[in-house]
C-alpha cells in the first residue's frame, strides 16, 4: 500500500556500500557500511548529469546512466510523463570491488522514482522491486535496510532479518588496485557441490547470523569459513590470501571476500581498528585500506 502526495521539486538520497556473502552466506547474507553515494535530483528545464568521485572519467556513466534508466522507468509510469531533472552524484563507492556499487545505484533509484513522484513507498517494497534487476538480495536487502541482513527469496518477495550493528565494532576494508568483475567471477563457481560441502556451508552460514544477532563476536572467526566461493574467487589475486592471514592474526574478529571482490572486509573491535589499519596499509601500500562505521538505517532521503 502506498500514499500519493504531490511531486516534489528536488530531494538529496544517500544510499551505503554494502558488503556481501561475508564468508558461507552465499547469495544470502550483508551488512551495510557507512560510506554512501549520494545523488541530488532537482526539477529542471532540460536533463543534465554530473559526477564527481568514483566515475568522473567515464563518459558513458554520463550517458547511459544506469540510475537515470532506471529512475525514468519508475517515474515516467507513476506519473504518466518524462518531467526534466538535473542529476547531481557524489560517488563514494569504488566500482568493481566487491561493496555493492551496483545495489546502491538499484536502490536509490527506485526510491528517488517513488519520491519524486510524490508516493510514499515502505522500504520493503522498494527491496522487493529492486529483485528484478539484482535477484541476489545479499546487497540490495542491506543497501536498502542498512545494518547486517540475513535474507531469502519468497515467491517474488525478499523476506529478511535485520539486526543493527553496535559502534564499538568497525570494518576495516582493504581495496585492491584491481577490479573484480562479478559475472567472470561467479561464472568460475563449480555448478554442483558435495552434500557435504552443502552441509559445511550450510552450518557456518547459520551460526555466522546468529552470532551477529547475539553479538557473540568471537565466534565469527569460525563461523565466517567458507569452501564454496572464496578461495575461487581469491586465486585472481593472489594478495587476497595475506591480507585474510594477517587480518586474523592482528585483531580480525572475521576476515572475508566481500561480495566477488576484489575488496576484502574485516569486522574488528573499536580499539583495534587503526592498529589493524596501519599493519596492512605497511605490507600492501598499493591498496586502499578504510576504517568505516557501520550504517543502520540503510538508504535515506532528505527534501
Amino acid at each position: 500500500m502506498f500514499y500519493r502526495l504531490y511531486k516534489r521539486e528536488k530531494m538529496i538520497i544517500k544510499t551505503p556500500a554494502t558488503s556481501a556473502n561475508l564468508g558461507p552466506g552465499f547469495d544470502t547474507l550483508g551488512l551495510a557500511l557507512d560510506l554512501n553515494n549520494e545523488v541530488k535530483i532537482t526539477k529542471s528545464w532540460f536533463l543534465s548529469v554530473s559526477i564527481k568521485g568514483e566515475g568522473v572519467n567515464r563518459t558513458k556513466i554520463k550517458t547511459n546512466n544506469q540510475f537515470v534508466n532506471i529512475f525514468y522507468n519508475f517515474y515516467t509510469k507513476l506519473v504518466g510523463k518524462r518531467d526534466n531533472f538535473r542529476f547531481e552524484f557524489t560517488n563514494n563507492i569504488p566500482f568493481s570491488r566487491g561493496l555493492g556499487s551496483s545495489s546502491a545505484v538499484i536502490v536509490s533509484a527506485i526510491a528517488s522514482a517513488y519520491h519524486m513522484s510524490g508516493i510514499d513507498l515502505a522500504k520493503d517494497s522498494i527491496l522487493n522491486k529492486a529483485l528484478f534487476y539484482e535477484p541476489h538480495p545479499d546487497n540490495i536487502a542491506p543497501a536498502t535496510l542498512g545494518g547486517f541482513v540475513s535474507s531469502l527469496i519468497f515467491k517474488d518477495k525478499v523476506i529478511t532479518q535485520k539486526k543493527e550493528l553496535p559502534s564499538y565494532i568497525k570494518a576495516v576494508v582493504v581495496i585492491p588496485n584491481k577490479p573484480m568483475s562479478t559475472n567472470q567471477s561467479r561464472s568460475k563457481l563449480p555448478k554442483s557441490i558435495s552434500l557435504q560441502k552443502a552441509v559445511f556451508n550450510i552450518s557456518h552460514s547459520t551460526v555466522l547470523a546468529s552470532a551477529f544477532f547475539n553479538e557473540d563476536w568471537k565466534s565469527l572467526k569460525y563461523a565466517s569459513k567458507d569452501i564454496l566461493h572464496e578461495d575461487i574467487r581469491m586465486s585472481n589475486l593472489r594478495e587476497l590470501f595475506i591480507v585474510r592471514e594477517i587480518a586474523l592474526q592482528n585483531g580480525a574478529l572475521m576476515s572475508t571476500l566481500s561480495g566477488s571482490g576484489s575488496t576484502f572486509f574485516n569486522l574488528v573491535y573499536e580499539d583495534d581498528a587503526n592498529s589493524l589499519k596501519e599493519i596492512l596499509l605497511k605490507k600492501f601500500p598499493k591498496f586502499r585500506v578504510e576504517v568505516y562505521n557501520f550504517n543502520n538505517i540503510g538508504y535515506n532521503i532528505t527534501d
